[in-house]
């Protein structure tokens, strides 16, 4: 759901005051730490930064395009399926922890879901006010590929 609203998204809509770029690049970003196994190792990939890390709220200093933000959700699309795809009973008890949290690795699977949840009805409510137009409810996961 979150990859149809970054592709629904107008050009002219991607960079504007709603900043709908910067709402699915944070998602993005924080589904791909969520992912990480030892969260103190995370490091996104080149060209992102540790922006969303910054304590006082500071931006990255370009706009990431639509193809980029698509890049690096694939990339997490794929560093799930090889994280869910080797997880066993003993993994899903292994903790997460950083700072604030201390959760096993189930319950950050969750937190990640409800996340990337929570900002794709962002995301739609923002084409709703924008070009009246949403996609559509997405029930099931696309395919592995044999990648």
């Amino acid at each position: 759901m979150l990859e149809n609203a970054i592709n629904m998204c107008p050009d002219e809509h991607w960079d504007t005051s709603t900043k709908f770029w910067h709402t699915a690049y944070h998602c993005i970003f924080w589904t791909d730490y969520y992912l990480s196994n030892d969260p103190s190792k995370f490091e996104p990939p080149k060209p992102f930064s540790f922006s969303e890390f910054d304590p006082t709220g500071k931006k990255v200093d370009r706009t990431y395009s639509k193809t980029e933000v698509l890049g690096y959700l694939e990339y997490c699309r794929q560093k799930a399926i090889r994280l869910i795809s080797g997880l066993t009973v003993e993994k899903l008890n292994d903790r997460w922890i950083n700072d604030y949290k201390n959760f096993s690795q189930l319950e950050i699977l969750f937190y990640n879901v409800r996340h990337i949840q929570h900002h794709s009805a962002q995301l739609n409510l923002l084409l709703r006010q924008t070009i009246n137009k949403a996609p559509t409810w997405v029930s099931q996961a696309k395919k592995i590929s044999d990648n």
